[in-house]
């Protein structure tokens, strides 16, 4: 009998394959997967697509011609199995859809810049956190509505297949994200602009958290391959490593040996917001070619020999921030970084030679009126040397001209004044694996302090600390912000009070050697991820109470809010779309940690980069200490608190010990709290996994408080503090970044402020070296309950001991996390009252949103365009 069942299986399956087989061969495959029905909000639905036309419509934008481009490309353009048409085979089919449409516009717009030959921006950058493609790329062409009038109709829903994407793993924190708003904006404001990066494969990593704690594991992104991404075979070029300097007969300079890669270009297609403009993203990969490999060697049995250089390449867009704590990881680490200068240079050199007439060769005196390279971070300071390089050894240009071009060309944005930020490479090492790019840098140093000594006496004394070189004889290294201080011609910071303390303090030297170099360009982000595409209700509401859509490209229209903001009918509208947003982060919660939370209480988030100085710690023993006090309660004083959800989220960098030992806490902590009985009712602690934009887009429109308490004046601006007022959340922080402006534009009385400010920090540290710290009790108190094992029996003495002592490495609480606490715990008082009048939070929202206009990045790149780039908007007619 089992015999005769395994034959009917096998008969029948063979039928099936013979079926669709028959269709592939005769007739037009209607996709078995089309024909079931499923369950949409429990309901069944047909998804009977019968009617649809498989049919190629490349631009189209009626619903039923969508399906049928959806169709055809599920059918011509397969990379699955003909028989599925589930929710993962029905997202490729329609993300290459879009990608139709959006090919047509970005060959439009390149061959639109190549006609016109504007001035064009060159934005170089080791991250670029992009987040999903589908809903931003129908939500810039405006189709957001077919796509899903045409997805419904080939039976799924909208929803349910952008579930389908991976985020592209090719940053970690702000630098990336800040990097991928400025492209959308640079895009929507039709300015001729291109990103550079690398295509790191596995990202930086996957987070998992288990008992041990943080986990990580390769991200995942291209396991099957990215829709948006089209690789230019035409595009490659040759990035050398090692080898020696050649001086030819000529005195000129020649660098050979070594071994060289091949960079071939990844290009990702970026939209602008209804406008035809579509820029491009370029991401660089690393290869060896098939004359590297060694097939006498391979066939001799010597496998890892034989593909060494294809090894060594792999390993170059493997891994974003690689581990420096070896010799060989700190060579990745400057081979990227290498890699991404090298590449991206001889690619903007290629175009400027492109005349647009195709004639004659271009004057290099040009290439400043045509070009701007933005360094985003010291990372790219490379670029520098490497300019220098490619217009001396390559193009034959003398010293002087080089560096007159150079220096005309590039401009660096610093994004921090934390001293292990600021990038020392050691000379050693360059030396290594850069040998011509040294030399190229000493001649520079050399330079600069001969024109101090000549021109400014009164420097002589600080010459060893503004030069590039430090010499100490123990670790000689390159200070890679002085290289990029001294060689470009506009240093900004990010926000107004970060500027400042470079100006006063890190560059202060500098200032007084050329004081029009320096300017502040606050940070900003796109309003159409960050709020008209990731909170559809709240938007629709403005854009009714404005009577306006034009605030997604013109956001300072938000201030028009303000005159409604005590209107009940707006308030009420408001409060529900707010409430919605709650509930989807409710439903994602329980998915990926299976807590149950309320949605009824205070929904209060940090999610960022987890570091010391971010202080994740001061809100994490708040929450122990609200923990201690909900427990010493009565039940009935229990009742009259304001029920709390807490949440954090965010990666800890693999080598960052203490880092890890919060998130480890943070888990702890919830594991406890959320299962007692007592508590649990008006107090939830949830660590949020594998924070990324993706999870962003769900938690910034849910939440209501945001954490925003690094230690002032060590934050340079922070976006993700933006992302929240937009959203109409309200923050705590500190006097720190961006926090400074956005208190100043949405109001002292819907900004909750605490903490000690940036010029206090120095006399603080200073005081507490000397002994005169004296802890707040309830800081004692909070620290004592971890220490009594009341969440588990991990060690956390390394950590608690980091807030101990006066002084001394990983000692002496440098980020001030007890003179803070006292503040933190008055200040979530009266967050606390606040939130129990419902009427005032609602209107202290609303404002926030309304006072949120200067922090779009349109605002920003529009003054990188007028004030550093000097470029204007190129539209495609």
């Amino acid at each position: 009998m089992k015999k005769l069942k395994a034959t009917l299986q096998s008969l029948c399956e063979f039928c099936l394959f013979s079926g669709v087989l028959e269709r592939l061969i005769h007739g037009p495959l209607e996709i078995p997967g089309m024909e079931t029905t499923t369950k949409v909000n429990g309901v069944a639905k047909s998804k009977t697509s019968d009617k649809i036309p498989v049919a190629a419509h490349p631009l189209a934008e009626d619903p039923t011609d969508i399906a049928s481009n959806i169709k055809y490309h599920a059918q011509y353009s397969p990379h699955f199995s003909p028989v599925k048409f589930e929710p993962e085979q029905a997202y490729y089919a329609a993300a290459e859809s879009v990608r139709d449409r959006l090919i047509q516009q970005w060959n439009e717009t390149y061959l639109h810049y190549h006609k016109v030959d504007p001035k064009q921006t060159y934005y170089l950058s080791m991250e670029f956190l992009q987040g999903r493609a589908l809903t931003n790329a129908i939500g810039n062409l405006d189709i957001q509505d077919a796509y899903s009038i045409a997805i419904n109709k080939l039976g799924h829903e909208l929803e349910e297949i952008t579930e389908q994407e991976k985020d592209m793993a090719l940053g970690n924190g702000g630098l990336g994200r800040l990097a991928s708003c400025f492209l959308d904006s640079m895009a929507t404001l039709n300015l001729p602009a291109w990103g550079y990066g690398l295509r790191y494969r596995y990202g930086l990593f996957k987070q998992r958290i288990s008992k041990a704690g943080q986990e990580e594991m390769a991200e995942d992104w291209l396991e099957k391959f990215s829709p948006w991404e089209v690789v230019r075979h035409d595009v490659v070029f040759p990035v050398r490593f090692f080898g020696h300097v050649e001086v030819l007969p000529t005195g000129s300079r020649k660098w050979v040996g070594g071994e060289v890669l091949q960079a071939l270009a990844y290009d990702i297609p970026i939209p602008g917001y209804k406008t035809k403009n579509t820029n491009s993203l370029r991401l660089w990969e690393a290869k060896a070619s098939a004359q590297d490999f060694n097939l006498f060697q391979f066939n001799d049995g010597q496998y890892q020999s034989a593909a060494e250089l294809h090894a060594r390449a792999e390993q170059i867009c493997a891994v974003l921030y690689p581990g420096d704590a070896t010799e060989e990881g700190k060579l990745l680490r400057l081979k990227q970084q290498f890699f991404l200068c090298s590449a991206s240079l001889q690619d903007i050199i290629s175009r400027f030679k492109e005349r647009k007439d195709g004639t004659g060769v271009r004057e290099w005196s040009e290439f400043p009126t045509k070009v701007a390279v933005q360094l985003n971070d010291t990372h790219p300071t490379l670029a520098i040397p490497e300019l220098m390089r490619l217009l001396m050894d390559e193009e034959g240009l003398g010293w002087d001209e080089a560096w007159d071009v150079t220096s005309k060309t590039i401009a660096y944005t610093n994004h921090t004044v934390l001293p292990e930020a600021l990038e020392k490479w050691s000379q050693v090492v360059i030396s290594k694996l850069l040998p011509r790019h040294m030399e190229i840098i000493e001649e520079i140093d050399k330079r600069f302090t001969a024109m101090i000594k000549s021109t400014r006496p009164d420097l002589d004394s600080k010459i060893s600390d503004i030069r590039i070189l430090d010499h100490n004889s123990n670790k000689p290294v390159v200070r890679m912000a002085n290289l990029c201080v001294v060689s470009g011609h506009t240093v900004n910071g990010v926000a107004q009070l970060h500027s400042d303390i470079l100006k006063d303090e890190l560059f202060a030297d500098y200032v007084s050697i050329w004081p029009t170099k320096f300017q502040n360009k606050t940070n900003g982000i796109t309003p159409r991820r960050w709020l008209k595409f990731c909170s559809p209700e709240l938007s629709l509401i403005i854009t009714k109470w404005l009577k306006t859509d034009k605030w997604v490209t013109n956001l300072d229209l938000l201030v028009g809010l303000r005159e409604f903001a005590d209107n009940p009918e707006l308030q009420a509208e408001w409060d529900s779309a707010k409430m919605a947003n709650k509930q989807r982060l409710v439903q994602y919660i329980r998915r990926v940690t299976g807590e149950s939370i309320d949605p009824n209480s205070l929904f209060d988030i940090q999610v960022k980069r987890i570091h010391e100085y971010k202080r994740q710690l001061l809100n994490i023993l708040g929450a122990v200490y609200r923990y201690k006090k909900l427990k010493e309660m009565s039940p009935e004083k229990r009742k009259t608190t304001t029920p709390r959800t807490i949440m954090i989220g965010g990666k800890a960098f693999a080598t960052y010990t203490n880092a890890k030992r919060i998130v480890k806490l943070v888990n702890d902590v919830g594991a406890v709290v959320n299962t007692d009985p007592e508590v649990n009712e008006y107090l939830k602690v949830v660590f949020v996994p594998n924070y990324n934009v993706s999870v962003a887009e769900v938690l910034i429109p849910g939440s209501e408080l945001s954490q925003h308490i690094s230690t002032a004046g060590m934050e340079a601006s922070g976006t993700s503090n933006m992302k929240f007022a937009l959203n109409g959340c309200l923050i705590i922080g500190t006097l720190d970044g961006a926090n400074v402006e956005i208190r100043e534009e949405v109001g002292e009385d819907n900004f909750f402020l605490f903490g000690a400010t940036a010029d206090q920090v120095p006399k603080l540290r200073k005081d507490r070296e000397n002994g005169l710290f004296k802890p707040d009790p309830r800081f004692e108190e909070a620290k004592q309950f971890i220490r009594s094992k009341a969440f588990g029996s991990y060690d956390y003495e390394p950590l608690l001991d980091s807030l101990e002592g006066n002084s001394g490495y990983g000692r002496g609480d440098y980020f001030l996390v007890g003179h803070d606490f006292p503040t933190y715990i008055d200040t979530q008082a009266k967050v606390d009252e606040a939130y129990k009048d419902r009427k005032r939070w609602i209107k202290m929202s609303i404002l926030s949103t309304a006072g949120s206009g200067k922090f779009s990045s349109d605002r920003t790149i529009s003054q990188y365009a007028k004030e550093i780039w000097n470029i204007e908007d190129c539209p495609v007619p």
